[in-house]
């Protein structure tokens, strides 16, 4: 939490946000219909800003408020997962993508799914036995028309294949990877074209923001696509940054050599993270990278938009993986300056 101090010095700006975050009260908060939230102002830029959303959000009423208030695109965090989505082989549970689809409507609001192929989250049906190549060949076709077309027409975009390199640009060496060898990758985004030939379909992996063998090795494998005549729309770079490892100082050059193979990029699951407890001047320096990466995006035509995972922290799944780490959303009990970053990035 940032000093006394600190908050004193932005008490007059936070009024003014909190109204236009939608979550203030009294009579100023009467007038926060004709202020701008983060995806008015991207709009101008011809760009969406979004979040991540899931599980117990969806019965959060304050939090829905400011979701549909300051956000035009949505993420399911996890419900369309493949764990949730296909939990018994050929038995498929919607429930939890169309809670999404369903609020994502009531908000005029755009969803991008999330995730066809990983190799985590996946059922227990799934891993617990060796498969032929014919066989997983036939269950990843059968899983992609089945989850695509359930939401044909619904999504705007598609992250097809998610996190398919290591970090030195191998393989990941996933059970698609074993079974099927790289050829799966596409595979996935054929399958997913023919089911539907409207939506964006994306490729997506974390520590991709800056050049290095992780990003070389996407540029390799997209530009190979390309050639081939393989359906791939764009390529999404998660940023999931920590304070500690430094700003990927390159992320516009990168994102721009993607864009001139006739790529889309994002920014499609945002969060900084730091080492707490959180003190002014990590704060200031999280609002910075924000600051930054939204510049960055809004520098390189084709990048479409900026996604945070999840906008709070209240619902951040980093203290769960890393622990001693967390404050890494523009939200906590009150707005952080971060959320000033982005504004100012944006306006």
């Amino acid at each position: 939490m940032a000093k006394t101090g600190t908050r004193l010095r932005l008490a007059g700006a936070l009024a003014a946000a909190l109204v236009a975050a939608g979550v203030a009260n009294g009579p100023a908060a009467q007038a926060h219909d004709r202020q701008l939230g983060l995806a008015d102002l991207a709009h101008r830029h011809g760009r969406y800003f979004g979040s991540a959303v899931d599980g117990p959000a969806l019965t959060d009423s304050p939090y829905l408020k400011i979701l549909g208030d300051q956000f035009d695109m949505v993420t399911p965090a996890n419900g369309m997962k493949w764990y949730a989505t296909e939990p018994q082989q050929g038995v498929f549970d919607w429930k939890d993508g169309d809670a999404i689809v369903q609020l994502a409507r009531a908000n005029h609001q755009r969803v991008r799914g999330h995730t066809l192929v990983w190799h985590s989250q996946l059922p227990d049906w799934l891993t617990s036995r060796e498969w032929t190549a014919s066989e997983l060949r036939a269950i990843l076709k059968k899983h992609t028309f089945a989850e695509v077309g359930h939401y044909r027409g619904k999504v705007y975009s598609w992250d097809v294949v998610n996190e398919a390199f290591n970090e030195d640009g191998t393989y990941r060496d996933t059970i698609w990877y074993q079974t099927l060898g790289p050829g799966y990758i596409a595979d996935a985004l054929r399958w997913a074209h023919q089911a539907d030939p409207h939506a964006k379909l994306y490729l997506n992996d974390y520590n991709l923001e800056a050049i290095g063998p992780k990003s070389d090795a996407y540029y390799r494998l997209a530009k190979d696509l390309k050639a081939q005549g393989v359906p791939l729309d764009g390529v999404g770079f998660q940023g999931h940054l920590a304070l500690q490892y430094g700003y990927p100082a390159t992320l516009e050059d990168n994102l721009r050599r993607f864009t001139e193979l006739g790529l889309d990029t994002a920014l499609t699951e945002v969060d900084v993270r730091m080492q707490l407890p959180a003190t002014d001047e990590k704060l200031a320096e999280q609002a910075t990278w924000y600051r930054d990466l939204t510049e960055a995006c809004l520098a390189v035509r084709h990048c479409v938009g900026v996604t945070v995972w999840d906008y709070t922290d209240k619902y951040s799944w980093v203290p769960g993986v890393f622990p001693g780490e967390g404050a890494p959303l523009p939200w906590d009990d009150q707005l952080k300056p971060a959320y000033y970053a982005l504004r100012e990035a944006l306006d």
